[in-house]
């Protein structure tokens, strides 16, 4: 578990290719690796990495077929900046949210602008990501925890302040740039505890649709109202 609070900036030193999976190499000088152990969890863009190798200032890490599938991790290129953070301990303080490393999808910046100090970023999620995105809630970009000021169909905007700008990713970003996204784990869950039963049932992992509400008893507000 993580909290969303990028501890430092990383630098790619090495993506070695290993029989359709890769091992990435990442130099952290700000980040104190001293008590980090095999097996430990950092977090690289939002993607919880499990160390595999220590040496001096960087680490090592294993990235499977499946996580390069639904990861940009599979985009990044030797130098590349990414965000890190080490996995949450029971004395952290959690100054963002609850943030698990397993990215739920990628998803596109579409535009930036400038709003007094800060800078307003709009983002493009994925169609089936877009019930779980509510304004004012949580939404973890490439590990960084902030909240939705805005959301317009499977758009929705965050505001960047300059601390946040200049200690994270968001300083190389540029239209079109792709990004992890993890949606908030209560809503993720609260739809599947609403499933009860239902959930046990073979092609439920597409989660509540319009018609089970309707089932259930809830009110259909998708019409017109007077």
């Amino acid at each position: 578990m993580f909290t969303g609070i990028i501890e430092t900036l990383g630098t790619i030193a090495a993506l070695e290719p290993r029989g359709g999976d890769l091992r990435l190499k990442v130099r952290a000088p700000g980040m104190d690796l001293s008590d980090t152990q095999l097996g430990d969890s950092i977090s690289v863009n939002g993607v919880c990495l499990t160390v595999t190798a220590l040496e001096g200032g960087q680490f090592a890490a294993d990235v499977s077929r499946e996580s390069l599938g639904v990861t940009t991790l599979g985009d990044l290129a030797i130098g590349d900046r990414v965000n890190l953070e080490r996995a949450l301990t029971l004395n952290t303080r959690l100054g963002g949210h609850l943030v698990s490393g397993h990215v739920d999808g990628v998803g596109e910046l579409v535009s930036m602008q400038p709003d007094a100090r800060s800078t307003r970023v709009r983002f493009r999620a994925p169609d089936p990501l877009a019930r779980y995105i509510a304004a004012k809630g949580s939404i973890t970009i490439d590990g960084t925890s902030l909240t939705v000021n805005a959301v317009d169909g499977a758009s929705f905007d965050v505001n960047i302040i300059p601390h946040t700008w200049s200690l994270t990713r968001f300083s190389v970003y540029r239209v079109g740039t792709r990004v992890n996204l993890e949606v908030d784990l209560i809503a993720r869950y609260l739809e599947r505890l609403m499933l009860g039963e239902r959930a046990a049932q073979p092609g439920s992992a597409g989660g509540l649709s319009e018609s089970w509400l309707a089932e259930q008893g809830f009110p259909n507000h998708s019409g017109p109202r007077d």
